[in-house]
């Protein structure tokens, strides 16, 4: 999509929205299969000079609320938009610092892998911080900017101890 076509994407939503849903205009985030409206909702007054416990929870009831109380015209609003632009919508939310995403796409993307990436995605799998390579992958992308090599060297290193008590152990 061109930027003069996601300006105008922006445009159609800062428009139709209805005020008073979000504090100030919503992220309109877009790729190839899918756009992605988040609004930010004000923090509930209640969630001052409480615990974090407590903060959490209001801030989690406030969004479910929110989520529930404009289910029906998101999902008129997202067909508009879908019929419109040929995106399917997905909508989610930021109140109190977090990020809650109601629907999204799990689109599947097709890639080649030599041994070495391969590897990684095992690593994840055999650790079992992934259920399988999809999800290692996934979960790879999510976190490229936060980890690197090092914490998978360590990761692995530990697998490596694992695999040694686990031989020196009792045998079934």
């Amino acid at each position: 999509m061109n930027t003069e076509a996601a300006e105008e994407l922006r445009g159609w939503f800062a428009g139709r929205l209805p005020g008073g849903w979000f504090e100030g205009a919503p992220e309109v985030v877009l790729d190839r299969e899918e756009v992605s409206v988040i609004g930010r909702l004000p923090v509930p007054q209640a969630a001052t000079g409480v615990s974090d416990a407590e903060r959490a929870g209001l801030i989690a009831g406030h969004v479910q609320r929110f989520r529930e109380e404009t289910r029906e015209r998101r999902v008129a609003i997202a067909r508009e938009a879908e019929h419109r632009f040929g995106h399917k919508v997905s909508w989610g939310v930021e109140c109190g610092g977090e990020r809650e995403m109601f629907t999204q796409l799990s689109v599947p993307v097709m890639t080649r892998l030599r041994q070495p990436e391969r590897r990684v995605l095992d690593t994840l799998v055999d650790a079992g911080v992934a259920r399988s390579r999809s999800d290692a992958l996934a979960w790879c992308v999510r976190l490229v900017g936060k980890n690197t090599d090092e914490w998978l060297s360590e990761l692995r290193t530990a697998l490596q101890h694992v695999e040694r008590a686990r031989a020196a152990g009792p045998r079934a």
